[in-house]
């Protein structure tokens, strides 16, 4: 059996057994999270982002933090609520949205949103499985918010 191959038939098993996995509050995380792997933020039993770290106690706290550039699921959510999108100018970019009341609102309350989502995870260390394996998870569980588009 090739590398490829193989790689897709254990991504496969890891997939089942993260979609499988308990699901968790951001605020009563076990002591057993993996470092590297693959997490899933779901609401009512409804995937909706699926991530990929190497840092994962960190980056699931991140999606909750008031800094743009860490909690992009958040900015995503406020995005979404608002009908309002970031470009490369000055006026209209990520950090003008934020000073804008109504955006604010809507980003502070989808921090909100994902602090009482579920979350579930698996360690994945390998960075090119990391890879299948958030492509797998999401398309599998029907992830909302994954697009995979170039940026």
């Amino acid at each position: 059996m090739d590398e490829f191959t193989q790689a897709v038939n254990d991504v496969e098993e890891k997939c089942s057994t993260l979609l499988n996995s308990p699901r968790y509050a951001l605020d009563s995380l076990p002591r057993s999270v993996p470092q590297s792997g693959i997490y899933m933020f779901s609401e009512g039993g409804l995937a909706l982002y699926v991530g990929r770290t190497n840092k994962m106690r960190n980056r699931l706290r991140y999606h909750t933090a008031s800094n743009h550039n860490q909690a992009t699921f958040a900015f995503l959510l406020a995005r979404e609520e608002t009908g309002k999108k970031a470009t490369y100018k000055k006026l209209g970019s990520r950090r003008d949205l934020l000073n804008d009341p109504v955006f604010r609102s809507a980003f502070d309350k989808a921090r909100d949103r994902i602090r009482a989502m579920e979350i579930q995870f698996i360690e994945e260390k390998d960075p090119k499985r990391q890879a299948l394996l958030e492509i797998c998870a999401a398309l599998r569980a029907g992830a909302k918010y994954n697009d995979f588009d170039n940026h």
